[in-house]
């Protein structure tokens, strides 16, 4: 093999190492590059080599006839500096919608909302838990229990109101022009 041919086959195996995540078997990265078990073992242990001799963040180890790579343990510091930064959080169109559905019907199910959305919402509605806007509330008294959701004390503070109380009222007028334009839309659909 030259070194040409080499690098390439590293490069396929670093690949699939890095994609893979997991521990991947002998047999079959000497599979997908083509070679015998011996040859491809032998490439991987020079790699092996040579990430632990440069100064790398990652190191490929080896476990019962299987490869993965990882992170080198003397990283874990800077990783947890990365993990532990808030992420940022962004309400979408989806998202602002839902909210509001909860935030003005509360407390409501996930089967409440879906009928006033028209679509599921269990994307919209866990993304909101997680960003503590909204929380399960309860449990409806009806067959099968289902969860009550609402908003949380963390919304009150993120949209600077003291109380659902102090959410702005919903325009009659305006409800009836989104009214009358959803069955305008319903009506085109039905039409075509």
């Amino acid at each position: 093999m030259t070194e040409v041919e080499i690098r390439k086959y590293e490069a396929i195996i670093e690949a699939i190492l890095f994609t893979m995540g997991d521990s991947v078997e002998i047999e079959k990265i000497a599979n997908a590059i083509e070679h015998d078990a011996a040859t491809t073992k032998k490439i991987i242990h020079n790699m092996m080599d040579r990430y632990n001799s440069e100064d790398r963040g990652v190191k490929i180890i080896e476990l019962e006839n299987a490869y993965q790579m990882c992170t080198k343990p003397e990283m874990y510091d800077y990783l947890i500096k990365v993990a532990s930064q808030p992420k940022k959080q962004v309400l979408t169109d989806v998202l602002l919608e839902t909210l509001s559905i909860i935030a003005y019907k509360q407390p409501i199910t996930r089967s409440e909302i879906e009928k006033i959305r028209g679509v599921k919402c269990d994307h919209a509605v866990n993304k909101l838990i997680e960003y503590n806007l909204v929380m399960e509330v309860g449990r409806m008294d009806a067959p099968g229990r289902p969860l009550l959701f609402g908003t949380t004390e963390e919304f009150l503070r993120k949209f600077g109101v003291q109380s659902i109380e102090d959410l702005p009222e919903i325009n009659a007028e305006k409800v009836e022009d989104f009214k009358h334009e959803a069955e305008e839309e319903a009506q085109l659909k039905l039409d075509i």
